[in-house]
């Protein structure tokens, strides 16, 4: 099992501490490094800094949303950055959810979420293997394109740039069983929200016979410490946001899918205190199990024994969210 170190998105500023943490991650013998987005700063950017910043780690999208670029878009971003890099893109998309695709990005959510998700990877390998023009008569995506309004002036094209790799992975954020079973055959690996090694199942059969070479990249919060309780409260606050405001109350995944792994009530409780503007509450209501089945937090010895679970199960790659180089090392350690 791979290390990998994820750094998510901003807050209201930058962080002065990710160049560093990747600079350190790579010095520890991490495999990769993860940025993401939600509804401000970007993932490719600060990608494209550290890159400039280290030699060897791979670099990563977990994730970079679709419906903030067309297909064709997200593909230049990522030929580009994998050039200057010297091929060490992973490019992780996700669809994101209604509230955000619609209130953010002032598009659409898809009818057909799968539908949409296939077409989107289809269009994003024709650019990076350039073997021919793009050409998609897709329900969500035409090349060229075909709308009522469109001029009629359209015409297949293929990069100017050659891509340096035609196989550059290409790894989805999905969480029902449907999804997980589409990505396991259009992707190169599937990069899960909430990763509970003693409870595959809850993602459905596809999980059973994987691709060869596919991978599987849960991320989870980490921190070495004497108290776990204490040390729960960053992943307790985390999943009180997802949980309770990243969605609309009638349609949140992160709520489904804490509800199929045995929180349904709880989850639904989130819900309801932090829409309702009780945010400390909804944070606390979380409960102490769910976040810990899902994280490595507490003394080494327990993460260590912990760590031997994550070991048996199906994941090659455990992105660890944690801004703390003492937990990196540790974690080094114990992975070795």
């Amino acid at each position: 099992m791979r290390l990998g170190l994820a750094l998510g998105y901003w807050g209201r500023g930058p962080s002065p501490d990710h160049v560093a943490l990747a600079q350190e991650a790579e010095r520890l013998g991490y495999d990769s490094v993860w940025t993401a987005e939600s509804w401000g700063s970007d993932a490719f950017t600060p990608l494209t800094w550290i890159a400039a910043h280290t030699s060897r780690i791979r670099l990563g999208t977990a994730v970079a949303q679709m419906a903030a670029r067309s297909p064709a878009t997200t593909a230049m971003h990522a030929l580009t950055l994998d050039h200057l890099s010297g091929g060490r893109v992973m490019l992780g998309l996700g669809l994101s959810g209604p509230q955000v695709v619609e209130g953010w990005y002032g598009r659409p959510f898809p009818a057909s979420p799968l539908t949409a998700t296939r077409e989107y990877v289809d269009v994003l390998r024709q650019v990076l293997r350039r073997e021919a023009p793009v050409e998609l008569a897709g329900r969500f995506h035409s090349h060229p394109y075909r709308g009522p309004d469109a001029t009629g002036l359209g015409k297949p094209l293929k990069p100017i740039t050659h891509p340096l790799r035609g196989d550059l992975p290409i790894l989805l954020g999905a969480e029902g069983p449907k999804n997980v079973a589409q990505t396991t055959r259009i992707a190169d690996g599937w990069l899960p929200l909430y990763w509970a090694p003693t409870r595959p199942e809850v993602y459905g059969p596809a999980l059973a016979e994987l691709p060869e070479g596919f991978l599987v990249a849960p991320m989870a919060r980490a921190r070495v410490c004497d108290d776990v309780a204490e040390g729960l409260l960053p992943v307790k606050a985390m999943l009180g946001f997802y949980i309770g405001g990243m969605g609309h109350a009638a349609r949140n995944f992160h709520a489904d899918l804490m509800a199929r792994m045995g929180y349904e009530a709880e989850a639904r409780r989130i819900q309801e205190l932090f829409l309702s503007g009780r945010r400390e509450e909804a944070v606390l209501a979380v409960p102490d199990a769910f976040a810990d089945e899902i994280s490595l937090v507490g003394p080494r010895e327990r993460i260590a024994e912990r760590l031997e679970v994550w070991r048996k199960g199906p994941v090659t790659d455990l992105l660890v969210l944690s801004p703390d180089p003492h937990t990196l090392r540790v974690l080094t350690e114990l992975n070795s």
